[in-house]
């Protein structure tokens, strides 16, 4: 490809609009354009990538005797309502309605559609087991877009389902993927990815693991154990609150005049906030009010708090606290006329301070087990830095990540609902069980410049680059050196390597400029005064690696040198 005809603009300024450092250099050198709120197109060095990551997952999901398959993005309303989702899932699906006014969806992700598929091809254990997987576009109406390729509306997705006669065949299988998609982030050049533990959301089931790159810019949390080399998403993390055991002492009312907040209430009483229960009221879907209690100095975890309810919910008024019994501001747990909920971090405690459930006063010495003994005491707080880790008691860290995969253990949450059978050997209708494995094209894209960049622009892994090589030319108009870079450049391609020539006969500064921008790993570097001693500059992307070599052996450097860099990523 010569560079004076791709058509992706280079730019020098930092997009207003833009903050992660993917969605800076993606914009800057014209791999992506916004089209609408968490809509792009790709040009072509973004293409490039993307055709290169699909090729990597689509060798390791044959690998695991995965089938590729395409199914519609265009999806009938009737196979949501099969499954429940058409009413379960709220804004982040996208309906419409045809001229003959019938219900249809932009598929956000496929169970259904391929449940629908595979009950027409596997009716016999003879069968099972097999996977299914694709490469399709979806679109999910995300309320929050940001990040550019990270977090968008419409991307391109590798989704996967297996589905097994047995639960013993569905969990040997999720460890192959599982490990399938280490290989794939390995090649792909993020060897650095790691499996954690994590909520299976809207998609059902009882295990499911994301795959996070831990980087500083990432939007999810991730909760480590350095010593035991344990992670898990924020979301699903648990510690162990740890309290020395004191003697109960009998409830005491005091005075605390216009106090409210925790940090009011610690600077009043000289206690910290671990010393005291914190109460939040959230009204249910069905209208039902709760109490949830933790202690003062962690947060609700509303994931896990759904999760117990099994129900959405929103923060509760203040009309609706007051009919529970309890005073907004100075509520007490104790005697309310609602469900509570209690996190173990207050039920392991000992003698906190909570409200008393009259204006300007709180009540010390509050303990569960002895004021609260018929509160449902459960997992509903988010762990935090420093907090102890369950497995090996060492103190726990709080990371960054972005989810770059993940994969699910479905069970029969969609076969069953969709009446999905098989027969099996005794002649027994059966319902299979599913996986569900899912990796993100875009977002994988956007990850890997993320994690491999420099101040400049990206530094492409050979293995996803857009080109493996690109020459700059320095004064084009001179014949020896244009005749130098025009061979150099057929040479390369007569070879099957991937060249990108800048071909524009710019100045030094701007050619390297756009060349970091563009994150080739190898770099020619046609100049004069090497050339006048026969031998043409090579420099490695991100690296302080460079040196001079022959023109006539030119060729074979960069073939040895994309094999040894290629072994890397194998």
């Amino acid at each position: 490809m010569r560079s004076s005809r791709l058509v992706s603009r280079k730019h020098k300024e930092k997009p207003a609009e833009a903050q992660l450092i993917s969605h800076i250099y993606l914009l800057r050198g014209g791999y992506i354009r916004p089209l609408a709120n968490g809509i792009y197109s790709l040009l072509t060095p973004a293409k490039r990538i993307q055709t290169k990551i699909i090729s990597i997952i689509r060798e390791e999901m044959e690998k695991i005797d995965g089938q590729e398959i395409q199914m519609p993005v265009v999806l009938p309303r009737e196979l949501w309502d099969e499954s429940g989702r058409w009413n379960s899932v709220q804004a982040e699906l996208l309906r419409v309605r045809d001229r003959s006014n019938h219900d249809l969806l932009l598929a956000m992700t496929h169970e259904e559609a391929v449940v629908a598929l595979a009950r027409t091809e596997a009716m016999s254990y003879k069968d099972y087991p097999f996977m299914l997987y694709q490469f399709q576009t979806k679109f999910r109406d995300e309320a929050r877009s940001r990040g550019g390729l990270v977090r968008v509306r419409e991307f391109v997705m590798k989704d996967a389902y297996s589905f097994h006669a047995t639960q013993a065949d569905l969990d040997n299988y999720y460890e192959r993927c599982a490990k399938a998609y280490h290989t794939i982030f390995r090649r792909c050049g993020i060897p650095e990815v790691v499996s954690i533990q994590s909520d299976s959301g809207m998609m059902g089931g009882k295990v499911a693991h994301e795959y996070q790159l831990l980087v500083d810019s990432g939007e999810d949390k991730v909760v480590v154990c350095e010593k035991c080399h344990s992670y898990a998403n924020n979301e699903v993390a648990t510690c162990v609150f740890q309290a020395q055991p004191e003697e109960l002492l009998p409830l005491e009312k005091i005075e605390t005049p216009n106090v409210k907040t925790i940090d009011d209430l610690s600077r009043f009483t000289g206690l910290p906030a671990e010393k005291m229960a914190k109460m939040v009221f959230y009204t249910t879907t069905n209208g039902e009010t709760i109490a949830v209690v933790v202690r003062g100095d962690v947060e609700v975890n509303e994931c896990k708090l759904q999760k117990v309810l099994q129900s959405e919910f929103t923060f509760a008024t203040d009309e609706a606290v007051i009919k529970t019994g309890a005073v907004p501001g100075f509520a007490c747990p104790i005697n309310l006329k609602c469900r509570v909920f209690t996190d173990y971090s207050v039920a392991n405690g000992y003698n906190l301070l909570c409200g008393a459930n009259q204006a300007d006063y709180h009540m010390k010495n509050f303990n569960v087990s002895r004021d609260l003994p018929h509160a449902t005491v459960t997992d509903i707080a988010s762990v935090k830095e420093g907090d102890i880790c369950p497995k090996c008691g060492a103190p726990l860290t709080v990371k960054r990540g972005i989810e770059v995969g993940n994969i699910f253990k479905l069970g029969t949450r969609y076969t069953k609902a969709m009446d999905m059978t098989f027969t099996d050997e005794k002649g027994n209708d059966v319902t299979p069980i599913m996986g569900c494995y899912g990796i993100g094209i875009g977002r994988l894209l956007a990850s890997i410049c993320e994690a491999k960049h420099d101040e400049f622009g990206p530094v492409w892994p050979l293995s996803v680059a857009p080109w493996q090589v690109q020459i700059c030319a320095m004064k084009l108009d001179r014949k020896e050196i244009f005749e130098t870079a025009e061979q150099l450049y057929k040479d390369l391609k007569e070879q099957g390597i991937e060249v990108l020539y800048d071909d524009r006969n710019l100045a030094a500064g701007v050619q390297f400029a756009e060349a970091d921008l563009t994150g080739i790993p190898i770099r020619l570097i046609v100049a004069p005064r090497a050339l006048e001693q026969g031998m043409i500059e090579y420099k490695m992307r991100g690296t302080d690696e460079s040196g001079l070599i022959p023109v006539n052996e030119i060729i074979s450097f960069v073939r040895e040198k994309i094999k040894t860099e290629m072994e890397k990523y194998q």
